[in-house]
């Protein structure tokens, strides 16, 4: 008998201080649904130089990268993709042959989650929050023509974003006085499962304004449940983990994403419509 001699697996994954099963769920649902021999694993990471390092040492194929890492992870790179650069931060690393290259797919995924519920050519857009994060998202927001103002706890962080980006800046201290936006995008830290809670007083949220929040571990933050009890439109942080995971998926495999199956992967992770 003739046993035939599988193709080497090839590994995956994320790093981030608090590792979430929803990348893993989704870009293993798009691996089965092309047959390819693939695997995603979800890292808890505190040493980011040593994750890198074994990067490399293991052949490790790619790496998703979450906060707080997307700025810190660029000095261990090869190399930075243009729109990285322009932006200032990496949430997805590379590796050809030892050679670590870092892209932003947040940009591209928070445009088209946003898209999905609004055009934002034109709206009054408050930002929260001035880290890695933020700054893909901003970034993303001056590109589609959106006016923006981004607020931080350092304000110097928030001017220096606001710089790039052709917009105002202030503090977070401006959420406890009224606010007259189209958009509030939220992108802190603050409503992740170690950090509950949220900054955004409920006596701003009304109906005819969107709120989205980029958080994802868990999706459904206390901003999230409180904009949708006023009559807000929500983007929760699922939507924009979904949109730049289909590019992911394709600078890791070469393929286009298949992203019915990647989508219904995370709708069965948290329930409720996901595409």
């Amino acid at each position: 008998m003739t046993t035939l001699a599988r193709s080497p697996i090839t590994l995956c994954g994320s790093i981030s201080h608090h590792p979430a099963p929803l990348g893993a769920a989704m870009h293993n649902a798009g691996y089965k649904a092309l047959g390819l021999e693939f695997t995603y694993v979800p890292f808890g990471v505190t040493d980011l130089q040593g994750a890198i390092t074994g990067m490399r040492a293991l052949g490790i194929r790619g790496f998703g990268v979450s906060m707080p890492f997307k700025r810190e992870v660029m000095k261990y790179l090869d190399a930075i993709d243009p729109l990285a650069a322009r932006i200032g931060a990496v949430n997805t690393v590379v590796n050809d042959g030892g050679r670590l290259t870092g892209y932003n797919a947040d940009a591209a995924g928070a445009a088209a989650a946003l898209a999905e519920v609004t055009a934002v050519a034109g709206k009054r857009v408050l930002l929260i929050g001035a880290g890695g994060a933020a700054r893909a998202v901003g970034h993303a927001l001056h590109e589609q023509g959106a006016r923006l103002h981004v607020i931080n706890r350092d304000r110097a962080a928030a001017e220096a974003l606001a710089a790039t980006l052709t917009a105002t800046a202030g503090e977070l201290a401006e959420l406890q006085r009224p606010l007259d936006y189209d958009v509030i995008v939220h992108c802190t830290a603050v409503g992740m499962a170690d950090s509950p809670g949220m900054l955004v007083p409920e006596s701003a949220l009304h109906p005819g304004l969107v709120v989205m929040d980029i958080v994802y571990k868990p999706v459904h933050t206390a901003l999230i449940a409180a904009a949708e009890r006023h009559g807000a439109r929500t983007v929760h942080g699922g939507r924009m983990l979904l949109n730049q995971a289909f590019r992911q998926f394709e600078l890791y495999t070469g393929h286009p994403a298949p992203r019915a199956a990647m989508a219904a992967a995370l709708e069965a992770r948290i329930g409720g419509p996901s595409a």
